[in-house]
């Protein structure tokens, strides 16, 4: 007999209602947790989740099976394991959940994936800073794609990505995983990912909702206290687009609370927002052990249970990464039952409620995670995302017969390259006989591969120019300079660094900064003595090509600053998105005016921007609820081919409370040949000029605005002055988010 549930005729709602009828209370429990294999093993070894060693406990699976398993955590991601044989141990631990309970159901496996599948042996993409500095969603979306294919390949359906926290200040250590300082980057190259990960079949997670970027003192797992608006405007819009416009089918909460109400525990952000406002209908996994945290850290309940209750209550569908809180019993079974029906409901989406499913993926014996074509989108990415800072006397790009030598504590390191979510800096450094597990050339190495003709010296007093290769070692808590739970005190270079710059410009040889790095540095002390600056941000296991091949000039660099670099290391600069008095002002002697600017990246040829018609000595009449196009002609006026990154920037000069100068409502990157032309139709909707007003409601005021064409935050080409007429309209869930640049 086929029950309604087995039914794959019925719409999933239907199914996972039918199978949700026929449960225990336990069995439904159960589908609301996970457990993690192999976490034993890491006692010896440094946590991969925060406090885990004083949180994570030994579980009894054959007390627990019975019962049914919601999902499995990290069977790649915990140990290193061949992708052949983590295949097939999983297709056996899913068929020992299955037999096990009375449905035959399978868990749901999950895995990170931020920078590519966290296993060893997959492929290493830059890390999210450079997708942000790519300026380029579609190749965002395209690496996000292959990822996922790679992961469902081997049994996995979900991943924990993407991290649309906006930067909020540099210093904090998960600023590398993060994609940058804007909403609107962030939201659109955000979205990207969500849509390539599940267009190959893998659910996205969005983390970390919300506020844990924007923590006291940029330091991990502090209390967020920021204001509703900064909230609602800086905040919130990468996830809203990723959940409307992307589709996205899971979300996590942060670790912080949100002025002393912790995210795991907050009803009016994972339901009354997430799922009333928003229409959002698939399921929140909770950090990993952010259900205990309520107790333990947070010190909102004094049990288990009650800590259970809350999460659950507010919002939280499953426990990750393994059951500790969601046994303990006591929870309302109203809410158990919501929750298990969401999970049930998404399995059902997956096909694991299908009789014909089968735990054992279609995949050969030899499974290669690191194949030639992602090889190729690494790369791709990580050329677009190398950011040209400086270039004094034009020293760039080098001459392919120099005396070069290359210098610096991160020149001949491969670990230079990868972010602290990749798995040879987040598991494998607990593996120090472990070989990495893929190719990833050292910047020396790949500098010699790319200059044939040139001399490599050591002492830059014997070269003519020297390339000082600075920046980041990523780790995790405490063990880097870079990643997750390491923050900094201040922007200085770490590890005297500093110290080392000064003596090498001391020789008097012409020197090329590069930074390999998970943050901005304060770059002010040797701004007018360095010859050129390159800038990438852990770029993966093709960085080291990419950076050579900009300095090289074999890449026009095309890379933009997705957050500002800081003149001077304390201080601690806003972001660009100040209200007027976040800016250079004579009531504080401090400057916060960046070094180089959000949006800032040179080339090795020039463009010229034309906009036509040209904009009129009055201001543009717009409705409230209407739309303009601008248009915008640029031409490329070297002798090489060069991308250029159009940016449109909104400046509302009044509103009801103090908004941005400027903030980015839309960009386009613009490849072009040498005397090539491209016209790029930037269509403006009113909605874009939202905000949340006094009573705490996202408005369009009536009234001037300006639109500032621009090559970064800081250049303006052009500005077009609109005004915005008829009734203040409020913002509902149907609102325009995005600014639709075509170029023709």
């Amino acid at each position: 007999m086929v029950h309604p549930w087995q039914d794959t005729t019925l719409p999933a709602s239907a199914r996972a209602a039918d199978l949700l009828a026929r449960m225990t209370a336990q069995e439904k429990l159960a589908q609301l947790y996970s457990v993690w294999p192999g976490s034993d093993a890491q006692e010896e070894s440094g946590d991969v989740a925060p406090l885990q060693h004083e949180v994570a406990e030994r579980v009894d699976l054959e007390e627990l099976l019975p019962h049914g398993l919601g999902q499995v955590t990290r069977p790649f991601g915990t140990a290193p394991v061949e992708p052949a044989e983590g295949a097939a141990r999983l297709a056996a631990l899913q068929e020992r959940v299955r037999a096990a309970n009375r449905f035959a159901l399978p868990a749901v496996a999950h895995e990170e994936c931020l920078t590519g599948f966290t296993a060893w042996q997959a492929a290493v993409f830059p890390t999210p800073l450079a997708w942000g500095a790519s300026f380029d969603p579609d190749l965002v979306g395209r690496m996000a794609e292959s990822i996922g294919t790679s992961m469902r390949a081997v049994g996995v359906h979900q991943g924990l990505a993407p991290v649309l926290d906006v930067v909020r200040d540099p210093r904090w250590g998960r600023t590398e995983e993060s994609i940058g300082e804007d909403p609107y980057l962030v939201a659109t190259v955000g979205t990207a990912y969500v849509q390539g990960l599940q267009s190959a079949g893998i659910i996205a997670t969005l983390k970390h909702f919300a506020g844990y970027s924007a923590s006291r003192g940029a330091r991990n797992h502090a209390p967020v206290s920021i204001g509703p608006r900064e909230l609602a405007d800086v905040i919130l819009p990468p996830f809203e687009m990723a959940v409307r416009d992307g589709g996205a089918r899971s979300v996590m909460p942060a670790y912080n609370d949100l002025d002393g109400l912790p995210a795991h525990a907050h009803r009016a952000l994972l339901t009354q927002l997430l799922r009333e406002d928003w229409g959002f209908t698939g399921t929140v996994v909770s950090d990993y052990f952010g259900v205990s945290f309520l107790e333990s850290a947070h010190g909102v309940t004094d049990s288990r249970a009650g800590a259970a209750a809350l999460a659950l209550s507010a919002g939280v569908d499953i426990e990750l990464p393994a059951v500790r809180c969601f046994g303990a019993g006591d929870a309302p079974q109203d809410v158990v039952d919501r929750a298990a029906l969401r999970v049930l409901t998404q399995k059902c989406e997956l096909g694991l409620l299908d009789p014909d499913w089968t735990p054992t993926p279609p995949t050969p014996s030899s499974v290669d995670l690191d194949p030639p074509h992602m090889r190729a989108l690494a790369r791709e990415l990580a050329e677009e995302s190398v950011v040209l800072l400086a270039n004094a006397d034009r020293v760039l790009p080098l001459a392919h017969n120099t005396r070069i030598a290359v210098v610096g504590p991160l020149a001949d390191d491969p670990a230079a390259m990868l972010g602290c979510y990749t798995f040879p800096r987040h598991v494998g450094v607990e593996h120090p006989q472990l070989p990495m597990g893929v190719a990833v050339p050292t910047l020396l190495q790949a500098l010699r591969a790319e200059f044939p003709g040139a001399t490599f010296v050591e002492d830059p007093a014997d070269a003519e120019v020297c390339v000082a290769v600075v920046g980041d070692r990523s780790g995790l808590f405490g063990r880097g300079t870079s990643g997750e739970g390491c923050d900094a005190a201040d922007l200085e270079l770490p590890d005297g660094q500093g110290d080392f710059i000064d003596t090498v410009l001391a020789s008097g040889t012409p020197t090329v900064l590069v930074l390999l790095s998970g943050r901005p540095y304060a770059l002010g002390r040797w701004a007018d003595r360095l010859a050129g600056v390159v800038q990438a941000f852990f770029p993966g296991e093709e960085g080291g090509g990419a950076v050579a091949g900009v300095l090289s000039g074999r890449v026009n660099p095309s890379g933009r600053l997705p957050v500002g670099v800081p003149r001077e290391p304390t201080g601690q600069p806003w972001t660009y998105l100040a209200p007027p008095l976040g800016h250079r002002g004579e009531a504080s002697n401090l400057d916060p005016t960046p070094l180089f600017p959000f949006g800032h990246g040179l080339s090795y040829t020039t463009f010229a921007w034309d906009v036509s018609p040209a904009p009129a000595e009055t201001p543009v009449e717009l409705p409230t609820d209407g739309e303009t196009t601008l248009r915008v002609t640029v031409t490329n006026t070297g002798d090489r081919p060069g991308t250029e990154v159009v940016q449109l920037y909104l400046h509302d000069p009044v509103g009801r409370v103090a908004l941005p100068v400027a903030r980015l409502v839309g960009y386009a990157r613009v490849p072009l040949l040498p005397g090539e032309s491209a016209e790029i139709h930037a269509t403006f909707h009113a909605d874009l000029a939202s905000y949340t007003g006094p009573q705490g409601h996202r408005v369009v005021d009536p009234g001037a605005l300006e639109l500032r064409l621009a090559a970064s935050s800081a250049t303006v080409h052009h500005r077009v002055r609109l005004n915005l007429t008829g009734p203040e309209r409020r913002m509902g869930r149907e609102r325009r988010m995005r600014c639709e640049m075509r170029v023709k």
